[in-house]
């Protein structure tokens, strides 16, 4: 499958001119964190270029479905993802102009040319725009950060290594595990080791009292 790459039409270098391009690309795997997805099948691009006067504006979404592993059970876990393209990429000879960025004069000119740099894009002198910087940037927002088959996943066994969502897996490890587990989804579980004992002194007390 063709790479994601667009040779930008001489018809758009003309302001306020805008074309629409589409197209698969075999991304392959995009690493995340500490964790890898894989795209069994190339992802589908689309995007529009429009000339904004000095920059080209590139604007779309890439679709893909990837498969990681899950960060409790370490089964296989499949997303379907759909992000959002954005790149600017200004025209050689058509930067924006530097009082636009603050300082004037010579003493500031270079500062401004990097600020544009680091800022934005330059348009390569071949006129290509590659978009497998901005399809990974893309997909990057949308996974995420912990990767879990279901909600409730129990992970595995950190004694035998057996997966307890198949069910228990019989050894001390697992048991120890699951009440860990059931402990952590119970919204009530922090107070069982709040004392309650001023409050029982207090009852006491009172029932003296009552007594005289």
């Amino acid at each position: 499958m063709g790479a994601a790459r667009i040779a930008v039409p001489a018809e758009l270098f003309a302001p306020a001119e805008s074309s629409r391009f589409q197209g698969e690309f075999a991304l392959g795997s995009l690493e995340a964190g500490p964790d890898t997805y894989t795209f069994d099948q190339p992802v589908a691009w689309e995007v529009d270029i429009t000339n904004t006067g000095d920059a080209l504006l590139v604007q779309g979404t890439a679709r893909g479905d990837a498969t990681t592993s899950c960060a409790r059970c370490l089964e296989d876990v499949s997303y379907a993802l759909e992000g959002s393209i954005e790149g600017y990429f200004l025209i050689e000879g058509e930067r924006p102009e530097r009082e636009d960025f603050g300082d004037d004069g010579a003493d500031g000119e270079d500062e401004d040319d990097d600020r544009l740099d680091d800022e934005f894009d330059v348009l390569p002198a071949d006129h290509v725009i590659d978009l497998e910087t901005l399809i990974r940037a893309a997909f990057l927002v949308e996974v995420p950060g912990v990767p879990l088959c279901r909600d409730d996943c129990k992970g595995l066994c950190p004694q035998c290594g057996a997966n307890l969502n198949d069910g228990p897996c019989g050894c001390d490890g697992g048991a120890a595990q699951r009440r860990e587990f059931e402990e952590a989804a119970n919204p009530f579980a922090v107070l069982k080791n709040l004392s309650f004992g001023d409050a029982d002194d207090g009852a006491d007390d009172d029932a003296k009292d009552a007594g005289k």
